[in-house]
């Protein structure tokens, strides 16, 4: 196998891009999922997104470690002292958390790219993606399990729950291409084997989610996005929830200790 000895350096900077884009998303969408403790429809759903969104900032975690392992940087310094320009999170992740529909629809779309790029990654020539990714994508899986009954339950539920289900689906639905957006540098990558290729987790993606929204849950899909805006693109509302998600530690930057 390959190991991080064996990178060039620009194979380095651009696995580096990808794993920060990674991780971007995963703290975004967990921050938007953390908003629903104490909040969500019955107590244990309550308990249930909290607990994956943990899991996303584990995830992120996994991801930022490495690239630790690559150029030295903090993984607290980069989640909490970053402003929205430079984050390279998708705008899928940083959408406020709308309705119940609205954050159930996105997890499943978001869950379901992640768990296919773990699958994916699993097989990596770079050994170290390789590892982090067969001990995230079991998590995964169960997320994309846990998001896919709810989707179902949602669409077939009362003519009120179908209605605010399709409507999340028709606004999320354009957002959901850039996650398939590569970084500067990505392709070289995936012809050495470190990284996935994203056009094939896309085909398979396609498949997975049209069969379940729209065979399993009678949804109609919209149509097929344009081409989505690169990852430097975000919408206004990234600001405001860094701003909130990054007080404490902005507020107290030498503390070494909570």
């Amino acid at each position: 196998m390959t190991t991080a000895l064996t990178l060039t350096a620009a194979h380095t900077q651009a696995l580096i891009r990808r794993l920060t884009a990674l991780a971007d998303d995963e703290i975004l969408i967990a921050h938007r999922g953390g908003e629903w403790t104490g909040h969500a429809p019955i107590l244990e759903e309550d308990i249930a997104l909290a607990n994956i969104a943990q899991d996303e900032l584990g995830h992120a975690g996994l991801y930022l470690g490495l690239r630790a392992e690559l150029d030295g940087s903090d993984p607290d310094r980069l989640a909490f002292f970053r402003t929205a320009d430079e984050y390279t999170n998708t705008r899928l992740t940083e959408l406020p958390r709308g309705d119940w529909a609205f954050t159930m629809i996105r997890q499943f779309l978001y869950d379901t790219f992640e768990a296919l790029w773990l699958e994916a990654a699993t097989r990596s020539t770079y050994a170290p993606l390789a590892a982090i990714a067969a001990k995230a994508v079991r998590e995964e899986k169960f997320h994309v399990q846990h998001t896919a009954l709810w989707a179902e339950r949602l669409a077939l539920g009362t003519p009120e729950s179908e209605r605010r289900t399709r409507a999340a689906l028709n606004d999320l639905w354009p957002y959901a291409a850039q996650l398939f957006q590569p970084v500067d540098g990505e392709e070289a990558l995936v012809a050495a084997g470190v990284l996935p290729d994203l056009s094939a987790v896309r085909a398979r993606w396609t498949d997975l989610v049209t069969a379940h929204l729209s065979g399993t849950c009678g949804l109609t899909l919209p149509g097929t996005p344009a081409d989505p805006a690169p990852r430097s693109v975000h919408t206004g509302h990234l600001a405001p929830l860094l701003a909130e998600m990054q007080s404490v530690a902005r507020a107290h930057p030498d503390a070494e200790l909570w």
